[in-house]
């Protein structure tokens, strides 16, 4: 039985590595593998930032990498909570009864939405701010030398 509350958490803490991916489907999920990818990218990102600067213009590609992996798992953290409990236990418990307990809505679950809400939003705001603002910099720099 796939437990829709530890699906929901299990996604928004584990999911840019694929935890949910693997609680679900099992560990022969080709994405489940391949979204650890995207997160190391990220976080090879920040640590670029961290020994070249802000001014490295590979990290302004890399740390948004990071950040649409860990909204993008917290969007469907927040797909998965809001999922009716015949649906859920039809996709991921089909031997089950429809009104199964674990494809119901807990306060867990509720709460495992809000924070995967206000979390998810943060990062990608965060990453999207970033990344505009140092690809605007770098052309205002790039006008500037040509104007000279």
């Amino acid at each position: 039985m796939k437990n829709k509350t530890l699906a929901t958490w299990l996604t928004f803490w584990g999911g840019p590595l694929g935890l949910h991916r693997f609680y679900l489907k099992g560990f022969g999920d080709t994405l489940g593998w391949l979204l650890p990818v995207p997160t190391a990218l990220g976080i090879y990102g920040f640590q670029r930032v961290q020994a070249l600067g802000v001014d490295d213009q590979l990290s302004w590609v890399l740390i948004p990498l990071l950040g649409f992996t860990i909204a993008g798992c917290a969007l469907n953290a927040i797909v998965y909570g809001l999922m009716d409990t015949e649906k859920w236990n039809a996709r991921f418990n089909p031997q089950s009864p429809s009104d199964a307990s674990a494809g119901q809505t807990h306060w867990g679950t509720v709460i495992g939405v809000v924070t995967a809400l206000l979390v998810g939003t943060a990062i990608l705001m965060s990453s999207l701010a970033f990344s505009f603002q140092r690809y605007f910099e770098y052309q205002i720099e790039e006008a500037r030398l040509i104007s000279q």
